[in-house]
């Protein structure tokens, strides 16, 4: 068996609202923000990139249990905005953290689903016997094109997962959902991705999400009642909200992990910091859907069912706590952190 061992989060500090964005663009800010359900996003501060965030992320996840550093057998980190082209950040998360130097270790890339791709390698590498504990982390400091749509959502924050033969939640299953479908990509040496924007909805995000839900569901028996929690990829407040209603979950289901609204999309992040913010208040014997997205495309699903271990288990601070500790930035000082200028 392999479960969740413990988790750690980060989000910067500094933040953006819409309206700030919308000023300087000349673009209705109420209008954009019906529309995707976004108030404000988390930006990195000047030193704060993919390496430091999923540290930091990381760190957390160690301090919260007692485990020796060298056990640690695997770090995969997953992202689209690795601080180096050839260089990996597995190594600079290990070399940070004590690890040692025998363990695997890879950086990953699927889009924003890279970080739940890092747990499905710990899940099977930890049920294998391969490794005792594998740590798998979500990091981003999302690019977006000045003037673009998506420079309104594309934030920064990181989620770590540390997967063991115990702990606080047991994956009890796992299925992927993939394609080629070209819904936002990003070339070699282009510092901004490019959407297809409407398409990025359907046939991209929902018809994965959607199919790993039911293809996870039907595989492995179970039913939408059959969870309390439910956890997508939030590129938008929108898009989790209507794949829930289609797949028949509640709002009230999907609500707790619902982080976008206030942090942005913190793309191989958001659905990771989604089910860290719903363990932050899981009890025993509660189960979680978990379902990200990644462009390009696929879908990873997870059934996670709560232990009696999260009774004693260090929840704070909890996500919601560093959501609520927070700085505004203007729109100049913003370019700053996000180097688009000089300071």
């Amino acid at each position: 068996m392999s479960f969740i061992t413990s988790y750690g989060t980060y989000i910067p500090r500094f933040r953006i609202r819409v309206e700030e964005v919308a000023r300087i663009w000349g673009e209705n800010a109420n209008a954009i923000k019906e529309g995707l359900g976004i108030k404000e996003k988390s930006v990195p501060d000047f030193d704060e990139d993919t390496a430091t965030i999923a540290v930091e992320a990381a760190r957390e996840a160690f301090k919260r249990v007692k485990i020796n550093p060298k056990d640690v057998g695997a770090v995969f980190v997953g992202s689209e905005s690795h601080p180096y082209a050839v260089k990996p950040t597995a190594t600079i998360v290990g070399e940070a953290l004590g690890i040692g130097n025998e363990y695997f270790a890879a950086d990953l890339e699927f889009a924003c689903k890279a970080g739940t791709a890092g747990m499905q390698i710990c899940y099977a590498m930890v049920k294998s016997g391969m490794i005792k504990y594998g740590l798998a982390i979500g990091s981003d400091t999302a690019q977006s094109r000045p003037g673009d749509a998506l420079e309104y959502a594309a934030a920064a924050g990181g989620a770590a997962i540390l997967i063991g033969r115990e702990g606080i939640a047991e994956i009890k299953a796992t299925y992927s959902y993939t394609s080629d479908t070209p819904d936002f990509w990003r070339r070699d040496l282009q510092p901004y991705p490019n959407h297809g924007g409407r398409f990025t909805g359907e046939p991209a995000y929902f018809r994965h999400v959607i199919n790993a839900a039911k293809g996870l569901m039907e595989k492995y028996s179970y039913s939408v009642e059959d969870f309390d929690y439910v956890v997508f990829h939030q590129p938008n407040a929108k898009f989790p909200l209507k794949a829930a209603s289609l797949l028949g979950f509640s709002k009230e289901q999907v609500t707790p992990g619902l982080l976008v609204t206030e942090v942005g999309n913190t793309y191989s992040a958001s659905s990771l910091i989604g089910l860290c913010a719903v363990l932050d208040i899981a009890k025993p014997e509660e189960r979680i859907l978990l379902v990200s997205f990644g462009s390009g495309a696929g879908s990873d699903a997870f059934v996670i069912e709560v232990t009696e271990e999260i009774l004693d288990y260090p929840r704070n601070p909890s996500v919601r706590d560093k959501i609520s500790e927070k700085a505004y930035l203007d729109y100049s000082t913003y370019l700053k952190h996000r180097r688009k200028i000089k300071t």
